[in-house]
């Protein structure tokens, strides 16, 4: 599912949508984060969350596993050069979300009780069909239930309780002589059952209660997180210039590229375009742009102004890709451990923290696993939980929270080949519907983007 046409049209998408815009939503980024502090809040606006809480849920799934194992592996696959395309990839993803995103709030609808929600099926229902019309329908009503469907497996906790529970196998369970090393079974499934006690605590009380947590747990597991990691790059600090000019020119030299990561049909071809493969790919699975998840929880914010939303959305990629996964890169890659070892994933994110923090490293690593594993659980609960709704009636979508902690224990005991292919597939067949309706759709983000930015220049020019 993970072939080059997605990745055209994930990318290929937004680059369009980058020119479309002609640059112009980031010269508001600075009027986003005003919008973000609440300075333009109302609590009479329609929707259940404020912009900071929307932002935070969206961080919460997308700020996860892939910032710590994912820049990993294209290191491991493609060397420095990978986060150069993974600088790109979120460079275009921050222009894919403020359309995507704005879309989520500009075509919002309501459900079987009549409570508002956003989300791409709600854009193609209340967007596409009554824009498009006519003979196109029967094509938008089934890519609206596909979005739906795979939304409902997508957003599965099984991998983040799968690495979250390996993680503590591997470097607290075994080593303390709590389990054995081929007895994985037991340590695994209590705790699968501690998982499903806290994310049941949290997600049984809806988008507001996610909120709310995640509002208070992201900031604080990013800062936790940055805070190891400055750490790191605080003993290693003489290295990173050399390591900033290497990650620029390996982008185009590809010299570290290894040859299991080849594929002869790249983009432009030979090993550059295979390291340019790797690093959107790797890119794109960080910040989630384009497949759909960032409008689900976006749809729910507070405003009445579609744009509003789509500038605050705009961070998101900023944040995650650009910033976190910068930091875990250039640990792993000052502190040497990407030449010296043949480990991959997760596995050498934690060499470099031993590396600098051979005292306390593995625990400081395995406290933010933990953060980032639960805050994608409660997040990722919601954006099931609204695709069930979608597809049988919302009097009836509560039923999927018991599906979906249920998965976390089988997540916990089962191996990562038994659900990853499933995860990966289904967030592909989100991806679709996603950026076609997008696309279709972006004169209309257009429209509403020139009539906002010129009454908040006029409001500038006339205070």
């Amino acid at each position: 599912m993970w072939g080059m046409p997605l990745v055209y049209l994930l990318v290929g998408g937004g680059l369009f949508f980058l020119i479309y815009s002609r640059f112009i939503p980031f010269l508001y980024l600075r009027h986003s984060l005003n919008i973000l502090r609440g300075k333009y809040d109302n609590p009479d606006d329609p929707g259940d969350i404020s912009h900071f809480e929307a932002l935070s849920s969206a961080l919460a799934a997308t700020v996860g596993m892939g910032n710590i194992s994912g820049v990993a592996v294209a290191i491991f696959m493609g060397g420095p050069g990978a986060l150069f395309w993974m600088w790109v990839s979120a460079f275009v993803g921050m222009a894919t979300k403020f359309f995507t995103c704005t879309l989520a709030i500009l075509y919002r609808g309501q459900d079987s009780e009549g409570k508002i929600q956003g989300g791409p099926m709600y854009v193609i229902r209340e967007g596409l069909e009554k824009n498009w019309g006519g003979n196109w329908t029967y094509l938008f009503k089934p890519l609206a239930a596909l979005f739906a469907l795979a939304g409902i497996f997508g957003p599965l906790p099984i991998f983040q309780a799968n690495q979250l529970t390996q993680i503590l196998r591997d470097s607290i369970y075994i080593p303390q002589g709590w389990v054995a090393a081929n007895a994985h079974f037991g340590g695994d499934l209590i705790t699968g059952l501690v998982l499903v006690v806290i994310v049941s605590f949290v997600i049984f009380g809806g988008i507001t209660r996610i909120g709310k947590v995640t509002s208070k747990l992201v900031p604080a597991m990013v800062i936790i997180y940055i805070g190891c990691v400055v750490a790191i790059l605080g003993a290693h600090i003489t290295e990173i210039p050399h390591y900033l000019g290497l990650i620029i020119t390996d982008a185009f030299n590809a010299d570290y590229v290894r040859q299991s990561a080849i594929n002869g049909e790249a983009m432009f071809g030979g090993i550059v375009g295979s390291l340019i493969v790797i690093g959107i790919q790797r890119g794109v699975f960080s910040n989630e742009a384009g497949l759909g998840t960032e409008a689900l929880a976006h749809g729910a914010a507070k405003t009445k102004e579609p744009v509003r939303e789509g500038l605050v959305a705009m961070l998101g990629p900023a944040i995650d890709t650009i910033i976190t996964c910068t930091m875990t890169a250039l640990a792993i890659l000052v502190t040497g451990v990407w030449k010296s070892t043949e480990a991959n994933g997760v596995t050498l994110t934690l060499n470099a923290f031993n590396e600098a923090l051979p005292e306390f490293g593995t625990y400081l690593l395995v406290i933010c696993v933990v953060f980032f594993a639960i805050s994608s659980m409660l997040t990722y609960s919601y954006y099931g939980t609204k695709c069930l709704g979608y597809l049988i009636g919302a009097d009836k979508q509560h039923w999927y929270n018991y599906f979906y902690v249920g998965s976390i224990i089988f997540g916990s005991v089962a191996s990562i080949g038994a659900v990853i292919d499933l995860i990966d597939g289904m967030f592909a067949l989100m991806a679709i519907p996603t950026m076609v309706s997008t696309i279709l759709l972006a004169p209309k983000v257009k429209e509403a983007a020139t009539s906002y930015f010129e009454r908040i220049d006029s409001f500038k020019t006339f205070k």
